[in-house]
């Protein structure tokens, strides 16, 4: 069968890939083509466009690059109707994925939608868009089901969280070797991950540095983004305790002592990789603005989210400084603090289910299409 599948971030790319190797393990025949980054291409199949021509951070952000963003909507509708699917999978993504679902349902292509949009945060009147567009919804966070079904009467499926999967699924590194082939020395490592994005990597990048000087007995190893190149980092390297690993942040996880995290997903990997972290958030005052006024949480990381209550601290906007920063991180590195982390953490995989999201996934869209041919 036929499948195309859209994903338009880092995160998305991760999650898309392993769904294509669980549908290929039901359907040998499967023929993917696809917007998503390098692991879903590694897979097999069509890659359309990657997810770097994609990525827009911030309300202002978007609104200035609103032309670019109609021409991918022109270009990818024109592409489906050329590829004839017999299936649309999308993965998160939603102000461009939902537009090209509202076109499709009429048109008779089945939208299957992997990874929920978050519309417990914001924009919960798209709701609407999803019972009327959306065909089958799976979903990743334990409280996602009550959401939809409880609040708004629309059935969906809880598959489990991908990262679970994606994680005791790698191979486990040897911490001598991975330091001596990455020139780190035994001192602990401080991880940062800065995001995916060039717009947010500035801004955060730069106040995760400034503390670098306070702890001379640490190292401090940047987690480069798998859509940034090196060239791009080395303005950030300036110091002799600051390191740089391209796409290696799971092994650099499972051997760090702390870790510096922009908000996103990355916080809940850290966590599963039992890593007591910080949360950093610093967009343009403008987004930020925007952003205040219209999400709707408590918190903003999917640890504090999933556990509902602040395991981590969340450093945002003004409160990301060097100074608050600093404190933080001590807290972080004090014997008797990280205990509570490290029960938290054990809290949290438990109600994220156990292994199997994208196995699951791929059978209920499996078994669905069959039923419809």
């Amino acid at each position: 069968m036929k499948y195309y599948i859209i994903s338009g971030e880092a995160s998305g790319d991760l999650h898309a890939s392993n769904l294509m190797k669980a549908l290929l393990l039901e359907d040998q025949n499967a023929d993917f083509r696809f917007w998503g980054g390098d692991l879903m291409e590694a897979v097999g199949g069509t890659l359309v466009k990657h997810y770097r021509e994609l990525a827009f951070m911030g309300f202002a952000e978007v609104i200035m690059n609103l032309r670019t963003i109609a021409k991918n909507l022109s270009f990818c509708k024109q592409d489906i109707e050329a590829f004839k699917p017999d299936v649309i999978i999308y993965i998160d993504y939603p102000g461009f994925n939902l537009r090209i679902a509202k076109w499709a349902k009429p048109k008779g292509y089945k939208n299957h939608y992997y990874i929920s949009p978050q519309i417990w945060a914001w924009k919960e009147g798209r709701i609407k868009s999803i019972k009327k567009d959306v065909d089958e919804m799976y979903v990743i966070l334990p409280f996602e089901k009550q959401f939809y079904e409880g609040k708004h009467n629309f059935p969906v499926h809880f598959v489990g969280h991908p990262l679970i999967d994606a994680i005791a699924d790698r191979n486990q590194v040897d911490e001598l070797t991975f330091r001596t082939q990455n020139g780190l020395s035994d001192k602990p490592i401080i991880a940062l991950l800065p995001g995916s994005r060039k717009q947010e990597i500035k801004k955060i990048l730069s106040v995760m540095l400034s503390v670098v000087d306070d702890y001379k007995d640490h190292q401090f190893v940047i987690a480069g983004a798998p859509g940034q190149d090196y060239n791009f980092y080395q303005q950030f390297i300036k110091k002799s305790n600051i390191h740089f690993l391209n796409n290696k942040t799971y092994d650099l996880l499972s051997i760090s002592t702390a870790a510096l995290v922009t908000s996103g997903t990355a916080t809940l990997e850290t966590a599963l990789f039992k890593v007591p972290q910080v949360v950093c958030y610093k967009g343009s005052w403008v987004s930020y603005q925007i952003g205040k006024r219209l999400i709707n949480l408590d918190y903003i990381s999917l640890v504090n989210l999933i556990l509902n209550k602040e395991a981590v601290t969340e450093l945002i906007q003004a409160d990301f400084n060097t100074k608050r920063l600093k404190k933080e991180l001590d807290t972080l590195l004090d014997g008797y603090q990280r205990t509570t982390f490290f029960l938290d953490y054990y809290d949290l995989e438990r109600d994220l289910g156990g292994k199997g999201a994208s196995e699951n996934t791929a059978k209920l869209i499996y078994s669905a299409i069959k039923t419809n041919i």
